[in-house]
């Protein structure tokens, strides 16, 4: 890896509500129990955000980009495949493991600090109001993602279940 490849500044891009739509899928989270299966098993049905996406290209003329997401690990295939099919810059994808129910603002948070340890982490993008509030909080760039119907039933899941 080149010196300017690894100096460059992080841009750090949810996926879920912030560069794909979910909309189509919220009803698995509307029933009880929760369809988590349904949920993540139609994701790559999942139609792409254009500002979102847009955000994501333009960041990556002089940052690096990286995809911070409460999906879980084992949607690794299918998530890496959509940002491919939908032409977002290539960059590392961090994921939730499987076991993981902690709330997203906590695990967001906790990895952004990790990031930064050794790169400038110029922004954070996210459609999630509570985590971008703990990023904030945490000393972070947000960019709150508010192009995307709200989702209260996912932002419900997000914060009291640890699930995206």
């Amino acid at each position: 890896m080149s010196e300017h490849r690894t100096s460059r500044p992080l841009a750090v891009f949810d996926i879920d509500g912030t560069l794909a739509d979910t909309a189509h899928r919220q009803y698995f989270l509307e029933r009880r129990p929760r369809d988590w299966n349904g949920f993540f098993g139609a994701a790559p049905a999942d139609r792409p955000l254009a500002r979102g996406v847009a955000l994501a290209v333009e960041s990556g003329a002089d940052c690096e980009v990286v995809y911070l997401t409460g999906r879980p690990e084992r949607c690794r295939a299918d998530t890496l495949d959509w940002l491919a099919r939908h032409g977002l810059p290539e960059g590392r994808v961090w994921m939730r493991g499987d076991q993981d129910r902690r709330p997203a603002r906590t695990t967001k948070v906790d990895m952004l600090r990790r990031l930064a340890r050794g790169r400038e982490v110029r922004m954070l993008v996210d459609d999630d109001e509570l985590v971008c509030d703990a990023v904030r909080a945490a000393g972070f760039r947000v960019v709150r993602a508010d192009w995307a119907a709200d989702a209260p039933e996912m932002r419900d899941a997000q914060e009291g279940e640890g699930r995206t």
